[in-house]
């Protein structure tokens, strides 16, 4: 089980290492009116959007793993609460490959400024997760 705990934790980290990235490229796009910048920041989301596809499906299949390895957990209000939060961070993530579509499109509407604030909603679903996976309050 500890195998299983550790790649869930390593891909988790890969997850949200593009969650955190990808957003800030997308602050930097909407800044830039240099079309050769612009073409440059569709190919780095587009390349990053597949690495964060791919730590997203492993965490959510180690994480899988673990609860078929552990079903009891299945009784407690924490993984609920967890699989809740998960269950947002999905959306989450789908909204960014809605907004790399968007960027590829030359359609964006929205300020750098509103991809500011875009760019921060990851942490709060990052120390939800963590605080509820390890102190397991209930």
């Amino acid at each position: 089980m500890l195998w299983l705990k550790a790649f869930h934790i390593v891909f988790m980290v890969t997850w949200f290492a593009g969650l955190f990235y990808l957003p800030r490229l997308f602050v930097y796009h909407a800044s830039t009116q240099d079309p050769a910048t612009r073409e440059t920041f569709k190919v780095m989301e587009r390349k990053l959007m597949v690495m964060t596809h791919i730590g997203a499906v492993l965490t959510v299949g180690f994480g899988v793993a673990l609860i078929l390895h552990t079903p009891a957990w299945l009784q407690m209000g924490w993984l609920h609460a967890k699989l809740t939060a998960v269950a947002g961070l999905l959306a989450y993530h789908f909204w960014c490959m809605k907004l790399v579509r968007t960027f590829a499109a030359d359609a964006n509407t929205r300020p750098h400024t509103w991809y500011r604030w875009f760019n921060e909603v990851p942490v709060l679903f990052l120390v939800v997760i963590v605080l509820l996976a390890v102190l397991k309050p209930f």
